[in-house]
């Protein structure tokens, strides 16, 4: 599955466009590589997302093409999440 569409069908960014342009600004990582909007995602993948001073870093537990909101949380598990200082933006 697509990084945008992992990200939206997850519910960790509200709009897959959204998903995309930070994939594309370069905020995403999958396994210490910088991803872009159409890099392939799978199971026991590390993502790394940056959200303005906040890093996520969480593994692909499960992928499905579509979900209800219950389920979105089952699809991930949040490693850690850090606060960005501005050397490390």
């Amino acid at each position: 599955m697509r990084i945008d569409k992992f990200l939206k069908v997850s519910r960790l960014i509200k709009r897959r466009a959204v998903a995309k342009e930070i994939a594309d600004q370069g905020r995403i990582t999958i396994n210490d590589k910088v991803a872009k909007s159409s890099s392939d995602v799978k199971v026991g993948d590390e993502l790394s997302i940056k959200f303005g001073n906040r890093l996520m870093v969480l593994e692909i537990e499960r992928i499905i093409e579509t979900t209800k909101k219950e389920d979105a949380e089952h699809m991930y598990k949040i490693l850690r999440e850090d606060a960005l200082t501005d050397s490390s933006k």
